[in-house]
């Protein structure tokens, strides 16, 4: 039996983990659980669950957490990091969102732990120095977003040189149809209203902008070690296709499944083997009939150009990238900056980084420390 952390257990990711959990008791055990604020969600699963091990933001809410609960109680960056490195520990799932993810991701690997990894923002930022330190401990990072996980299972054993091309599909978003004027007034209602997946507001936003993809177009370049040229963003609507890799040959392959975050972190969490998942959705083809594909609107959704730039330049500027975007969302949801103006305090910043072409991880936080800064800088000025 796997003994996993969840790293993010009250979020959207970490609920649909638990889930599966519950589908296969007799595979999976939940050993470690963390979460930031939402102590009501947490206790509720502490109480079925019963985790040996808990992490919560601050000592404050650890102290809450210690007197309902005989498990060890840790807190902060510290205890997370302390956490995901106990010998009770087989396999750890970060669906933490932010760069938060960075310290406890390198500490997992450390520790030699299987990860499975649900975080954008950590492998944006820092992907070349995460990898190569899992390379070096030979450590698999599996992926659990939809798209990376269809191409982990496309090109899972093998050779990477007959490869070329990777697809890598976007449902578009809820503003795939809208036109530029419309997205000038368009309201926080309207962006988390997303036409195929339920998510956290944070990454739906990003849907929105289509900077997700655009952060998984980072993230696939470190995941599979390809450059940028190798990777095309390619609009379908239906969701179905969650991403295809292309062959020197001129053989495309695929991952079709229903629309529902649990089917990839069960394979996350069960691989190489395959579970039988019958109460998940299936895909029916009577009913889907057909499939759409579109070329992305670099103009209406200039984000997702950024995130190229940033895959030429890389150095410190994915890292950039990210933090602009992370305060961008942060105060559209505050209501503090319009939805039309994210690409614009971003490629502000973006411009006026130096970059730093081989960082070394303290580059990186300084750079992400940096752009947080000068994103809320440009946004008071707007």
């Amino acid at each position: 039996m796997k003994q996993i952390a969840i790293l993010g257990s009250t979020g959207s990711i970490g609920k649909s983990t638990l889930d599966v959990v519950r589908h296969f008791p007799g595979k999976f055990k939940v050993a470690c659980l963390s979460a930031n604020s939402n102590l009501g969600e947490l206790n509720s699963q502490i109480r079925e669950f019963k985790p040996r091990f808990i992490c919560v933001n601050d000592e404050e809410a650890a102290g809450k957490v210690r007197r309902k609960t005989k498990a060890d109680v840790f807190f902060g960056q510290d205890g997370l990091k302390e956490m995901v490195a106990r010998k009770e520990v087989d396999k750890v799932l970060l669906a933490i969102s932010g760069i938060a993810a960075l310290a406890p991701f390198l500490q997992a690997i450390e520790s030699g732990k299987e990860i499975a990894l649900a975080n954008k923002e950590a492998l944006v930022a820092a992907g070349p120095i995460i990898m190569r330190k899992a390379r070096k401990k030979n450590i698999k990072v599996i992926p659990i977003d939809s798209e990376q996980s269809a191409i982990w299972q496309c090109l899972d054993g093998r050779n990477k040189k007959e490869l070329k091309k990777i697809y890598l599909t976007a449902s578009g978003g809820p503003f795939r149809n809208a036109s530029r004027r419309d997205l000038r007034n368009i309201t926080i209602r309207k962006v988390l209203d997303h036409p195929r997946w339920k998510m956290g507001k944070k990454i739906t936003v990003d849907s929105a902008t289509l900077m997700n993809k655009g952060l998984e177009l980072l993230e696939a370049m470190f995941l599979f070690d390809v450059p940028p040229e190798k990777i095309q963003v390619l609009i379908h609507p239906e969701a179905i296709i969650h991403s295809m890799v292309e062959f020197i040959d001129g053989v495309l392959l695929a991952q079709l499944s229903a629309t529902d975050m649990r089917i990839p972190i069960q394979y996350a969490l069960s691989y190489p083997d395959r579970l039988s998942s019958n109460s998940f959705p299936q895909v029916d083809f009577y009913k889907l009939k057909a499939l759409h594909f579109e070329e992305p609107d670099f103009r209406k959704f200039p984000c997702l150009g950024l995130a190229y730039r940033a895959a030429r330049e890389l150095g410190t500027m994915p890292a950039v990238l990210n933090a602009a975007n992370e305060v961008c969302v942060e105060e559209f949801l505050g209501k503090r900056l319009p939805f039309i103006s994210i690409p614009i305090v971003i490629e502000k910043a973006m411009d006026r980084h130096r970059n730093i072409t081989e960082p070394d991880l303290e580059d990186i936080l300084d750079a992400d420390s940096w752009a947080r800064c000068e994103a809320y800088k440009i946004t008071e000025r707007i």
